[in-house]
């Protein structure tokens, strides 16, 4: 079936969707829960991370299994592998890239994946929490 719109339409259309997945959700209110107050999906931040604490310099980015090439759960779709094997090569990409520029800045990055979100939610959830102290210890030293 063809398309109804122009290709700078559909662009336009789909670059206004603004998606949580169900998983960054769940993961974000057992943050929540553990009493982190955060902000979500900062899109002034580089990356947009999906979680953000901007006092501590802190982002957590929940990385899907497959969109970022999960070297344990990436399944290669079998059609169009050459466009598949560049895009999820390119996410890789961009991902270190995104991590450099934080470090540099001295932030603090974490990445979780999908599947230790779906495999033990309150272990992981323990352990960004964890991640933040420490980072807001690392905030309060004296410099």
């Amino acid at each position: 079936m063809a398309d109804r719109m122009t290709k700078e339409q559909r662009s336009k259309t789909m670059g206004a969707i603004r998606a949580q997945s169900k998983l960054e959700n769940l993961f974000s209110k057992a943050l929540w829960r553990r009493g982190l107050r955060f902000r979500k999906n900062v899109r002034k931040l580089r990356g947009t991370p999906d979680i953000a604490i901007q006092k501590y310099r802190v982002v957590i980015f929940v990385d899907s299994c497959f969109w970022h090439g999960c070297p344990t759960h990436f399944k290669r779709p079998k059609s169009n592998q050459e466009f598949w094997d560049a895009k999820i090569a390119r996410n890789r990409e961009r991902d270190k890239e995104v991590d450099a520029h934080y470090i540099e800045m001295g932030w603090h990055v974490r990445r979780i994946w999908e599947h230790e979100i779906r495999k033990n939610l309150d272990e992981t959830a323990d352990s960004a929490l964890e991640f933040v102290k420490a980072a807001m210890r690392e905030y309060r030293k004296p410099h």
